[in-house]
């Protein structure tokens, strides 16, 4: 099949709250932007390494039981962080992952965003159920 890497951008949503009620300067956010995020259907989450973790400021809020290739572990989940993926943004828990895993947009965030992978061009497309335009399904 091949890889799908994609760019991504994370935003401390806290510091977007901030700037909306004027209490912080638009270029105080803390943001992360990410060249070579993974595109991975097999992850349920946005999986995120330590270092944008920290880089961030997130705040730790509960632990959770995950499954990973080395087997069943606990995981801590984070704050929500405003994610952007191909101009789509949306509002996203985040899952820490070490820093040898690469990001992860799993299944929930590319439902939220209404991503596809094009298989052929080995990339991230709208999905085509929608003409690739951004739509949610209510019912």
């Amino acid at each position: 099949m091949g890889l799908v890497f994609v760019e991504v951008t994370l935003e401390n949503l806290e510091d977007v709250w901030a700037v909306r009620r004027g209490n912080l300067a638009a270029d105080k956010v803390r943001r992360v932007v990410v060249c070579d995020a993974l595109v991975d259907t097999g992850a349920t989450l946005l999986s995120v390494p330590t270092r944008y973790i920290q880089a961030l400021g997130l705040q730790a809020v509960s632990t959770k039981r995950v499954t990973t290739s080395a087997g069943v572990t606990e995981a801590t989940l984070y704050d929500t962080v405003r994610l952007t993926v191909l101009g789509r943004s949306c509002g996203m828990d985040v899952i820490e992952v070490p820093d040898s895993v690469p990001l992860l947009i799993g299944q929930i965030p590319l439902e939220h965003l209404d991503f596809t992978i094009d298989m052929r061009g080995h990339s991230l497309i709208g999905n085509p159920a929608h003409g690739g335009e951004h739509m949610y399904e209510l019912y």
